[in-house]
């Protein structure tokens, strides 16, 4: 069993150093060391996300995750996701559009509640910059995004951006995500919608 060491590692570090270990590794068992946290949790995702089985432990002051090839798991690259037809949506800011502020919280607002009498959703919604402050305690929309949720969309937010706002503790809608599934989601999906 291969072991590497991804702790106090910068995001997207440990699920890069994690992707490129499961490739190289040819189908042996991985062992990953990882913080507390957001590192724990996107490389489990990561990795049972492609179809592996995935063990947390404590172990080391950290966590150790083991990924094995199990039943699921791929035997070559997953194939590309873009063919299933997904679609991201990237929401990088708390408002919509530029005009005055209030205007522009009061159309997110509007715009997230009325996504829930829509028939077609997107696949994944993905919170970014000051985006993150949608999926945190105080904001507005909590409710729609825990039913949105419900109905199966994935809801991300950047890690490194709830750290910038001091709000990570406070996120309390979907889970926190990395820049590295950030930029596969993005160039891997069927559409991307930008707000």
């Amino acid at each position: 069993m291969k072991t590497i060491d991804c702790r106090n590692m910068a995001c997207p570090a440990p699920v890069v150093t994690t992707k490129r270990a499961l490739e190289e590794a040819g189908g042996e068992t991985v062992r990953v060391l990882v913080d507390a946290g957001a590192p724990r949790e996107n490389v489990a995702r990561f990795a049972a996300n492609r179809g592996f089985r995935v063990a947390v432990e404590e172990a080391d002051g950290g966590f150790a995750i083991t990924i094995g090839s199990g039943e699921g798991a791929p035997s070559a690259p997953a194939e590309n996701p873009a063919r299933q037809g997904r679609t991201v949506m990237l929401i990088t800011s708390d408002r919509l559009g530029d005009g005055p502020e209030d205007l522009g919280r009061l159309l997110m607002k509007n715009f997230i509640i009325t996504l829930l009498d829509q028939e077609s959703l997107p696949d994944r919604m993905m919170f970014l910059n000051s985006g993150v402050l949608l999926t945190t305690e105080g904001s507005e929309v909590l409710q729609a995004l825990e039913q949105l949720g419900n109905r199966g969309v994935e809801v991300l937010s950047c890690g490194v951006c709830l750290d910038f706002f001091h709000c990570k503790e406070k996120l309390a809608a979907g889970t926190v995500t990395n820049m590295f599934t950030t930029a596969e989601a993005l160039l891997t999906a069927g559409s991307v919608i930008r707000l």
